[in-house]
């Protein structure tokens, strides 16, 4: 009879005991929901600082790079072009998409005077086109200009991939200098099996007639334009678009995330002709010029860049627009981190007297 009632006493629970038990497993349940929300809103806000991050700093370090370069020609730089007993030509037509009189330009809220980015530049965002030849050339073994149809240039052809460096395999664009002259071409016809670069008819090339100038030196030359631009994953991106030496463009999408991009340019307070390297004034490319003579007054560059997370990181649209370099730019509020980042970039090949 006792077991009989023993094992009436527990056959289940009462249903204050299972509405307390569902209430406690409830509010842990709560618990555990909220420690999961707020540790992933955590990463996805550290993911996006962190990419945010990298993407400034890469964008930064392309820009850094080729605007440092601007205005390189070899042992002449650019800025002993006004010296009286330098020589520069540059073949192409004045004013043209390869025009290496001017060794950089920039464009306020513009495309390129005579270029058609693909894709196309996002409003309210710079441009810039920078002109150079690239750091590393290639000694000059030969120089024959008794045919002046057809000018030519021998180089050692186990030595031709360093006129490759850079992804580029089909240079055509080249640049001959040595201490005292410079000239910048496109090649008429190349063979990179001979080292040989043919100069199209016409292109002076009487290098190493006078000891002053020194041994010259073949190297590729670069026209290049940045700016902003939508990229393949749809958010917009720093692109980087190589003039080739038809006119025509070889685009390439460098970092994704980077919404915006502004310049501004030091300013030398003397003419070109006679600078002294104080850069009195900082202004827009509207307050430079449009002649190659007012952009070689041009000492440094202002650089500024937005850049955000390529997925929302859970961060919260601020009050106030992003400011880069004082100019006020929009920014959608759809959750994504973003920062701005700022450099000032000396041109090296102007430091000597501007």
């Amino acid at each position: 009879m006792k077991r009989i009632l023993m094992a009436h006493r527990v056959r289940g629970l009462s249903l204050v005991e299972l509405l307390v038990a569902l209430v406690i497993g409830l509010v842990l349940m709560l618990g555990l929901v909220q420690v999961f929300a707020a540790s992933r809103a955590a990463y996805q806000l550290s993911e996006g600082i962190s990419r945010a991050q990298e993407n400034g700093r890469f964008a930064m370090d392309f820009l850094q790079r080729d605007i440092r370069m601007a205005g390189h020609f070899g042992c002449t730089n650019d800025q002993a072009r006004r010296q009286a007993s330098e020589d520069f030509h540059s073949h192409f037509t004045a004013g043209g998409v390869l025009d290496f009189g001017f060794s950089i330009r920039g464009y306020e809220n513009a495309a390129p005077t005579g270029i058609t980015l693909n894709p196309a530049r996002i409003n309210g965002t710079d441009s810039i086109v920078l002109r150079f030849l690239t750091g590393n050339g290639v000694p000059v073994l030969n120089v024959d200009s008794s045919n002046p149809g057809a000018p030519f240039i021998d180089v050692a052809a186990a030595r031709w991939s360093t006129l490759q460096e850079g992804g580029v395999s089909n240079p055509r664009l080249f640049g001959i200098s040595d201490c005292r002259r410079v000239d910048v071409f496109a090649a008429a016809n190349v063979n990179p099996g001979s080292g040989r670069v043919t100069a199209p008819a016409g292109v002076d090339l009487l290098y190493g007639t006078s000891p002053e100038g020194g041994p010259a030196m073949l190297y590729r030359a670069e026209a290049v334009v940045y700016y902003i631009g939508n990229g393949t994953g749809g958010q917009p991106s720093l692109w980087r678009a190589r003039i080739n030496h038809d006119g025509s463009l070889t685009s390439e999408e460098l970092v994704e995330g980077i919404e915006n991009l502004q310049f501004r340019y030091g300013i030398d307070r003397n003419p070109a002709t006679d600078p002294t390297g104080f850069m009195a004034t900082q202004g827009a490319a509207t307050d430079v010029g449009s002649s190659d003579l007012e952009w070689r007054r041009v000492g440094q560059v202002q650089v500024a860049l937005l850049a955000s997370s390529p997925r929302p990181a859970g961060s919260a649209q601020a009050t106030s627009q992003p400011t880069l370099l004082g100019t006020a730019v929009s920014a959608a509020d759809d959750g994504r981190y973003r920062a701005v980042y700022e450099t000032t970039i000396a041109l090296r090949n102007r430091l000597y007297g501007n």
